[in-house]
């Protein structure tokens, strides 16, 4: 099947958040968010610059919105949820990526920003994303991968239930150009997940 024939919803909701498809205007904002979090984010994120400007934080998000209507890679922000069920501040965001539509496999990535640590935002959209790639997308399996010397990444792909299942030494370089370790997590269908579920199944036809 053609990923782009697969049906997603633009946004997710949880509990106290909204998951939501960037897309064109929201650059200003965005780079806002990146600003602010630079610091937090420089050690562990490539993209992470200071002298990146509004534009070009509007054109990943247009770039952003494609991919996700193409099935390439499904980037979200995460917003707070109003006390109407609107979007307020947002506060990261979370995506699948390194997707493999015949295997059902996704990979999570996720940043949050500054001034936000401590009320579970993070941890609750990870959540949000494992049930929808489990229970709308079939998933067989989802990873998590994380430097090592990133306790507050892993320590929240454990909160979320995943499963350390290597860690792979000197395998690549930090964003400063350090030789780091990876974290490789991973919640699988039929071990850390039930067996496929009928809709899933269907789903997944």
């Amino acid at each position: 099947m053609d990923p782009v024939l697969i049906d997603l919803p633009m946004q997710l909701v949880s509990e106290r958040l909204i998951l939501r498809c960037p897309r064109p205007g929201d650059g200003p904002v965005a780079n806002e968010a990146e600003r602010e979090s630079i610091q937090d984010l420089r050690p562990w994120m490539p993209w992470a610059r200071a002298d990146k400007s509004v534009a070009e934080s509007e054109a990943w998000c247009r770039r952003a919105h494609a991919r996700y209507l193409l099935r390439e890679e499904l980037h979200l922000f995460i917003f707070e949820r109003d006390v109407l069920g609107r979007e307020g501040s947002l506060i990261g965001g979370i995506g699948l990526h390194h997707i493999d539509w015949a295997l059902r496999s996704f990979e999570i990535g996720y940043w949050r920003r500054r001034g936000f640590g401590g009320r579970g935002h993070a941890t609750e959209a990870v959540h949000a994303l494992v049930r929808f790639a489990f229970d709308q997308l079939a998933a067989r399996r989802v990873e998590i991968r994380t430097d090592d010397a990133n306790r507050l990444s892993w320590r929240l792909a454990e909160r979320a239930g995943f499963t350390l299942e290597a860690l792979l030494r000197g395998d690549s370089l930090s964003p400063t150009g350090e030789v780091r370790s990876t974290r490789v997590y991973a919640r699988v269908r039929g071990i850390e997940e039930p067996l496929a579920l009928p809709n899933a199944a269907a789903a997944a036809a």
